[in-house]
């Protein structure tokens, strides 16, 4: 099983930066999800990310790097790359940016297209490590592929901890939910996955940026259709509970000992912060199925974190292949 040491531990760091450094994998928390982290630079390291997860090879992967610099030393950045960078990093918010010429990541990390996928997490440890490694660090989540996203050392243990050598512990995720992934890799902005960032924040800086559509070719990460999901299929929007169901609740419409709610005082920050953990609370043998009360902002499902949130609820419910 998987060591699990305080990622607050300086030693603990400088152990995981030498496997990482050595092609070994290493979960760590961010303020998004729990990573499950590889050179960026190693092929070998990169491919056994994919075959640990079961994740497939045309789903690119983020590479993490501890500054604005470091980004951008990788990938190529314009006027609105720059723009955003200043404003939300270091943040939960992914750039997927032409590649430069002398860009040492692996191709199988971005799945072979000719855009890479970089982030400055928020959370200040994971940042030391990235500089104690010195090499960009490719960090999906610390799940086996399609499954409910880690936001504690725990969950990656339970999912992975057979299958990797050290996990990281920095408690509860803050955030709880991927990063946004903004595509600034052809002249339309494009958002393709909602997070912690609002498409409303990014258009106050940039103007308008379009939304990914369902079933468009895979240029990024987070565009999967099916993803995030419990073993328990998933009813969204339910507004009661039917027998044989667990209901996820928010705002304290529903109260019962089958119910869990994001947040009693309806706050998205606190839901968000709660999704992750409270499917995977929910999600047990004798639960036939999950209903999921709506989740909004002042009645609009798809404003600020409530977009997040629901993407991530509607690829839970999604059929899965």
């Amino acid at each position: 099983m998987a060591a699990i040491h305080p990622i607050s531990d300086s030693a603990a760091r400088h152990h995981a930066a030498a496997l990482l450094r050595s092609g070994e994998l290493v979960a760590f928390p961010t303020e998004t999800v729990y990573g499950l982290g590889a050179d960026a630079t190693d092929e070998s390291a990169v491919a056994r990310i994919f075959e640990v997860k079961e994740r497939p090879r045309f789903n690119p992967l983020i590479s993490h790097v501890p500054s604005i610099e470091a980004a951008f030393a990788l990938g190529q950045a314009d006027a609105r790359a720059e723009t955003i960078a200043e404003v939300f990093w270091p943040g939960p918010l992914t750039l997927v940016l032409k590649r430069n010429a002398t860009c040492p990541i692996a191709w199988l990390t971005s799945a072979g297209l000719d855009s890479i996928a970089l982030r400055v997490p928020g959370a200040a440890l994971a940042r030391d490590l990235l500089i104690e490694v010195g090499r960009p660090i490719a960090a999906p989540s610390a799940n086996r592929s399609g499954r409910i996203s880690p936001t504690t050392a725990d969950h990656v243990a339970l999912e992975l901890g057979d299958r990797i050598p050290m996990i990281l512990d920095g408690g509860p995720c803050d955030v709880g939910l991927e990063s946004t992934v903004l595509d600034l890799s052809g002249t339309t902005a494009r958002l393709l996955r909602p997070g912690g960032i609002s498409r409303s924040e990014i258009e106050a800086l940039i103007g308008p940026v379009a939304l990914a559509q369902a079933g468009e070719t895979i240029s990024g990460p987070g565009m999967l259709a099916s993803h995030y999901a419990p073993d328990a299929p998933l009813r969204l929007n339910a507004t009661a509970c039917q027998p044989g169901e667990a209901f996820l609740d928010f705002g304290a419409t529903l109260s019962g000992t089958a119910a869990q709610d994001l947040s009693p005082s309806g706050n998205l920050m606190e839901a968000a912060a709660n999704l992750f953990a409270l499917l995977r609370a929910l999600d047990r043998p004798a639960v036939r199925r999950i209903a999921v009360a709506p989740i909004h902002l002042n009645g609009d499902p798809e404003s600020g974190l409530a977009a997040a949130i629901n993407d991530r609820l509607r690829r839970a419910a999604a059929p899965r292949g």
